[in-house]
């Protein structure tokens, strides 16, 4: 352990905001405030069914009543395991609960930052909530106007407000049209202009229907991100699937295996040459956790050496892909004692620390305490890079 001494205040690299009810409403024009995103009391239903890596459900018709986001023909209810910090783990789950039944640090700036004060968080990332982790409900909207808008209407919300008065503490992460590469392009450099430096983007945009990185489609986009310095954050459960045995297996073999997105996500990428043409290019994998990197990083490096020479489709590396891994990919943990234990194969310049404020399996506010329990033990330098130092870098933050 680090000893009884000052633990370096932490920037987590992916929390999660629940977006207050009037974002939509008060900002977008009055022709859509009725089809636009709004939250509207209803009771809950029948049960959610989860489909992937999303719930379908809708309103019933007797009970409580609970908070639902209505936009277009789509209906989600407000859970409680998305707002669960301060609440008692036996009563966290999928049921629905309203805005008064959160603590409000989960949708008020200053009240997040008085819950980052007592978690010894000096700066939080914060991935968005309803509009599903890259934005993707926006994606399956039917008239593709008023998505463009509810996008812009979302990131103006996110720098002006949800961040404009935080001194810094509250990092602005923004969203695209995913419809349209050029789109996404130009809202890269309009929030760029203004100090964004992070865009959630999907982790495999082919199971969103998109085209897949390999097809030269994201190069606009990949181009922006490169020129203004914006790194491209992947969730798990951006690609709405998680990887599944069998139809009727348990929920929680989904959300153990959910990693895997991610490593599959990687490995696309190594094998792309998106990150070869872009050099500049930063992507960052949020709560994916860090211990499977190694064996991943070792595989493709055989795979490159040994299959190489036969592979007809994609770019001719001319070195191990693993190289493009320690020069522009960082991965985000918070339990994950195996992957510090290989820290030298991890890399400790490209793994970053996380609290998921206010999801279930958020470790607030005793994440100091988890970090300790953690990473506590490495040299003062590693433990100044994962706590802070390698966020820092990364999103060019002032130190």
């Amino acid at each position: 352990m680090s000893g009884a001494g000052e633990f370096p205040w932490i920037i987590s690299v992916d929390d999660h905001v629940v977006e207050p009810p009037d974002l939509w409403v008060s900002r977008l024009p009055s022709t859509y405030r009725d089809v636009g995103p709004r939250v509207e009391l209803h009771p809950m239903g029948d049960a959610p069914v989860l489909v992937g890596a999303r719930y379908e459900e809708a309103p019933g018709t007797e009970g409580k009543p609970i908070a639902w986001w209505f936009y277009e023909d789509q209906r989600s209810s407000l859970k409680r395991y998305i707002a669960a910090v301060g609440v008692p783990e036996e009563e966290i789950g999928p049921h629905g609960i309203t805005f008064d039944e959160m603590r409000p640090g989960c949708h008020e700036p200053k009240a997040r930052i008085a819950d980052m004060d007592l978690n010894h968080v000096e700066a939080s990332l914060c991935f968005p909530n309803y509009p599903r982790f890259c934005g993707q409900i926006f994606l399956h909207g039917k008239d593709r106007e008023l998505a463009r808008l509810c996008v812009e209407a979302y990131n103006d919300w996110m720098v002006e407000e949800w961040c404009g008065d935080s001194d810094g503490r509250l990092l602005p992460l923004c969203l695209v049209p995913l419809w349209d590469a050029r789109l996404a392009a130009a809202e890269i450099r309009r929030n760029a202009a203004r100090g964004v430096h992070a865009v959630a983007f999907s982790e495999c945009p082919a199971w969103l229907g998109l085209p897949s990185i390999h097809t030269g489609y994201w190069d606009p986009f990949f181009e922006a991100c490169d020129e203004t310095g914006t790194v491209v954050a992947m969730h798990i459960g951006s690609g709405t699937r998680t990887f599944l045995t069998s139809e009727d297996a348990p929920e929680t073999v989904g959300a153990t295996g959910i990693f895997t997105n991610s490593a599959m996500s990687m490995i696309d990428f190594l094998f792309s040459g998106v990150l070869l043409r872009y050099p500049n290019l930063k992507l960052l994998y949020a709560e994916c956790q860090i211990g499977w990197v190694p064996y991943v990083l070792e595989r493709v490096d055989d795979v490159w050496k040994t299959h190489g020479i036969w592979a007809t489709r994609g770019p001719k590396l001319d070195e191990p892909p693993s190289a493009q891994y320690y020069r522009q990919i960082y991965s985000c943990f918070f339990k994950d004692s195996v992957g510090v234990d290989l820290l030298d194969r991890v890399g400790e310049d490209n793994i970053c620390f996380e609290v998921d404020y206010p999801h279930q399996d958020s470790t607030w506010p005793e994440t100091e305490q988890v970090a300790r329990r953690t990473f506590g033990h490495l040299t003062p330098e590693q433990i100044h890079k994962i706590a802070r130092g390698n966020a820092i870098d990364l999103l060019g933050l002032a130190r």
